[in-house]
């Protein structure tokens, strides 16, 4: 099925990489105007190189950082000067932390709290007001099945995950008069660098990244 995203704009945050690019890549194919940020420069062109020749000037590559308040708003005020404004913002900057209550410390907590919510409150703060000019506008936030079913060895990330996961049901009421819809994905386990490094750190004797991939799903439940 195709869907005709024509005219329409997409805002990806953390972009320049695994999920954020495939979607970028996606909503292009699909004839969106997208506009992508991240903080590695050297990745942001990368992704640029990779998605620049379809996307002709459909496609807005701007270094910013998510916890930057200051930064969301120069991200967004570029996005309004290029195509007027967006219809969707896809709220996918994030990472897992590997630790267990005994070993997290406290800067550690810290982090975890505020990328997981602050990497979400600065850009929809940010772009919100152009959302609510958008004729079907809709907010994305990646989440993890950590935020439901947690996990000792990041427990840090779980808990985190959990608590995004309610800011976005309480965003979902206070938007949903304003016609934004607001839903959160709780990835599984998808193919991905982060992923890969895992495996790599894992170092599991004579098994390929299928199988080991394979066995995690089994522990966590994850019937395909």
């Amino acid at each position: 099925m195709q869907v005709d995203l024509l005219g329409k704009t997409t805002v990806i945050t953390g972009g320049s990489s695994g999920i954020g690019l495939a979607a970028a890549k996606l909503f292009l194919s699909c004839g969106a105007q997208v506009a992508i940020c991240g903080r590695n420069e050297e990745r942001l062109q990368s992704a640029g190189d990779i998605l620049g020749e379809p996307a002709g000037d459909r496609l807005l590559l701007h270094q910013a950082d998510v916890l930057d308040a200051a930064d969301m708003k120069i991200f967004a005020t570029c996005v309004k000067n290029r195509f007027g404004g967006t219809d969707m913002l896809v709220n996918n900057a994030g990472q897992g932390r590997v630790s267990t209550f005994a070993d997290t410390s406290d800067d550690a907590w810290h982090e975890e709290f505020t990328l997981k919510h602050f990497g979400v409150i600065y850009p929809t703060r940010a772009f919100l007001p152009m959302l609510e000019h958008a004729s079907a506008p809709s907010i994305v936030c990646m989440n993890s099945l950590l935020a439901v079913q947690p996990e000792p060895h990041m427990v840090a990330t779980s808990s985190a995950r959990a608590g995004l996961l309610n800011l976005v049901h309480s965003l979902a009421k206070e938007l949903a008069p304003k016609g934004i819809r607001v839903n959160s994905i709780l990835l599984g386990l998808v193919e991905s660098g982060q992923w890969r490094r895992r495996y790599e750190e894992a170092n599991p004797s004579g098994q390929s990244f299928e199988e080991w991939i394979r066995e995690v799903a089994r522990t966590k439940n994850i019937t395909l």
